[in-house]
């Protein structure tokens, strides 16, 4: 019960009521909770302290949680329940689950059991996605007493407002990663400039080994590469000359070649859950040299270890997670420069020596099939290119020519009325190729046929009276008269236009054009003969030297590619002609054999034999002749 105070006028209070109390232990309680909040160091002290902030500004919450984890991924796990770490919230998972999957806050249903068995009201779940730059971090999870709608939208409003807090808290973990990233990839490139900025490779190496033993805090950096099986040390730290100090590089050549021989970082002293490792040299360094934590990295390229850097520090500064994460980092970047610029720095002679003995041990050891296989490969290709020989043909393109071509015009001024044949058709003398538009012609010669009779009967008129000018006037018309018409008799026989000669058509087609006009002397059909060729074989002119008449070939038609036919050559022309980017020359040749199925026009390529030649020189010479002619041009 709650005992209330009398408060009659201004009578003074006798006691204090059980609800102030109650909420001064409330505030105490907030207060709590705020500096607890405000002081969080972790992510699960952080959420616990905001879960129990919000659940004391909203009545009646039976339990509640948050899931964090992965974003968009998961796997989302609890970090912090209410109102104790150990309360079984898994009647909540299902409205967590859902959130996630929807992404948006949901409003369910207890499935709790009913209350005649619980004793309890009907209760709802209350979830809420935490979302940050729209990646769902986690969920947040309600349960609380079934109560009026503008009281549940009043709470989903409150984690609205209050999970700002949680955004503010990821972003700032966001924050912080990124300049952790900044401030590691700083330091690598600051490293890597220190050992790019010199060309040699002992004045990176102490650079570098220098540099890093700044920046790490170590006593001493140390800069091993593999030499005959086994790891030099080749840099010290804040040392130029250490050749006098060989127990030091005997026992740091030994911990690397621990290392390497386990392939694995060593970190010395070995922490309790770190995998069991054989640490003997790194304990013989420490104890003879005084380091007290040493921290070694095997240098990899893909899988095979060439180096190690040691880092040794002091018994009070053991290396921490992120420490080794980073000279990880910056050995596996460096590492590889490095050791190129040593092999750079050695003589030439050594490493052509070194690489002549390489592939030697290849060839003649165990293994590299494929090498072996090459090199018996290349042997056999230059004893069959130094002996072998083959025919050397020059290869051009060919074109097929009818010994004569014969041009058919138009015999007058006309339109064309009818077209029998077209290009590639086969005609015979005589043979009607076209038919000219004739109508105007017979219209003209009625018309002085008529004109004609006229005369004829004005001269007869004029015999009879005997007029001698009249007569001779009207004959010299007649005369006239009877010259057209013998024209235009003339002009309708060769309305009809005839082949010539028995052959092909090789250009026209008028049976597009029927109505078209023409002009007297227009080329209407050209033809060629089908027993008559000439071959035209277009010869490069870097080529053309090894072309003699006489020479003997071969040409294959694309129509008929299973067919071989004989040529001989009989002229080459002396002047060259530009087509298609290339100066080729004529040289024309005979057909032999057979001609029935060829007709001109036909392309192929034809090959006329030379002599026979190296087939090395057969295939090379034209990139050797290439390059002479490019050298001698840039030669000044």
């Amino acid at each position: 019960m709650v005992r209330k105070s009398q408060t009659n006028g201004d009578a003074p209070r006798s006691n204090i009521s059980e609800d102030e109390i109650a909420n001064g232990q409330r505030n105490d309680y907030e207060i709590d909770l705020w500096r607890r909040f405000a002081e969080a160091t972790d992510l699960k002290t952080f959420c616990q302290s905001w879960l129990s902030l919000q659940v004391s500004m909203i009545k009646d919450v039976r339990s509640a949680m948050i899931l964090l984890g992965t974003p968009d991924r998961g796997p989302f796990s609890p970090v912090a329940i209410w109102p104790k770490p150990d309360f079984n919230v898994s009647h909540l998972t299902n409205s967590a689950e859902r959130a996630l999957k929807e992404r948006r806050g949901l409003l369910l249903k207890s499935d709790s059991l009913p209350e005649s068995q619980n004793n309890q009201p009907e209760s709802i779940h209350i979830s809420y996605p935490i979302e940050v730059s729209g990646k769902i971090h986690g969920v947040v999870v309600l349960e609380v007493e079934d109560r009026p709608s503008h009281e549940i939208q009043a709470i989903m409003r409150q984690l609205h407002w209050g999970s700002a807090w949680l955004e503010v808290m990821f972003q700032r973990a966001d924050i912080l990663q990124v300049e952790e990233t900044n401030d590691r990839l700083k330091k690598t490139l600051d490293l890597v400039a220190s050992a790019a900025e010199n060309e040699r490779f002992q004045a990176s190496a102490i650079a570098f080994v220098t540099r890093l033993a700044t920046e790490m805090e170590c006593e001493r950096v140390s800069l091993g590469f593999e030499h005959r099986k086994a790891i030099r040390v080749n840099a010290l730290s804040h040392s130029s000359e250490f050749g006098k100090q060989m127990n030091l590089l005997r026992a740091i050549g030994s911990a690397m070649d621990e290392a390497i021989d386990q392939r694995a970082i060593i970190l010395y002293p070995l922490p309790n859950e770190a995998t069991p490792l054989v640490t003997r040299a790194h304990e013989e360094l420490s104890r003879q040299h005084g380091a007290g934590n040493i921290l070694t990295i095997p240098l990899r390229k893909e899988d095979k270890f060439f180096g190690c850097l040691t880092l040794e520090r002091p018994v009070n500064k053991p290396f921490d997670e992120e420490e080794v994460k980073l000279c990880e980092t910056i050995a596996s970047i460096i590492g590889p420069i490095l050791d190129t610029k040593r092999k750079e720095d050695r003589w030439l002679i050594t490493k052509a020596g070194e690489s002549f003995v390489a592939q030697l041990k290849k060839l003649i050891g165990p293994g590299h099939l494929v090498l072996k296989l090459i090199s018996l490969l290349i042997i056999s290709l230059v004893v069959f290119f130094y002996f072998a020989e083959g025919d050397y043909r020059v290869s051009a393109p060919t074109t097929l020519e009818g010994t004569i071509q014969r041009a058919v015009c138009a015999p007058f001024d006309g339109f064309i009325a009818d077209a029998r044949v077209r290009a590639g058709d086969v005609a015979k003398e005589g043979d009607i190729l076209c038919v000219m538009d004739d109508r105007d012609l017979k219209l003209e010669r009625i018309k002085w046929v008529s004109q004609k009779e006229q005369l004829l009967k004005q001269h007869r008129e004029a015999m009879a009276k005997h007029d001698r000018s009249q007569i001779l006037i009207l004959q010299a018309k007649i005369d006239q008269a009877e010259a057209q018409i013998s024209l235009l008799d003339e002009q309708l026989a060769r309305a009809k236009v005839t082949a010539p000669f028995s052959g092909v058509i090789m250009k026209g087609d008028l049976s597009q054009q029927l109505g078209a006009p023409v002009e007297k002397g227009q080329v209407l059909f050209e033809m060629a003969p089908l027993d008559s060729y000439r071959v035209i074989v277009e010869v490069d002119e870097r080529e053309i030297t090894e072309i003699k008449a006489g020479q003997k070939g071969e040409l294959i038609l694309p129509s008929m590619p299973n067919e071989v036919f004989h040529l001989m050559v009989e002229k080459t022309t002396p002047v060259s002609i530009a087509k298609e980017g290339r100066n080729y020359f004529r040289v024309e040749a005979r057909l032999e054999g057979n001609t029935e199925r060829l007709r001109p026009g036909m392309e192929g390529i034809g090959k006329i034999m030379v002599d026979r030649r190296k087939l090395i020189w057969i295939w090379t010479h034209e990139l050797i002749d290439w390059i002479r002619l490019k050298l001698w041009a840039w030669w000044p």
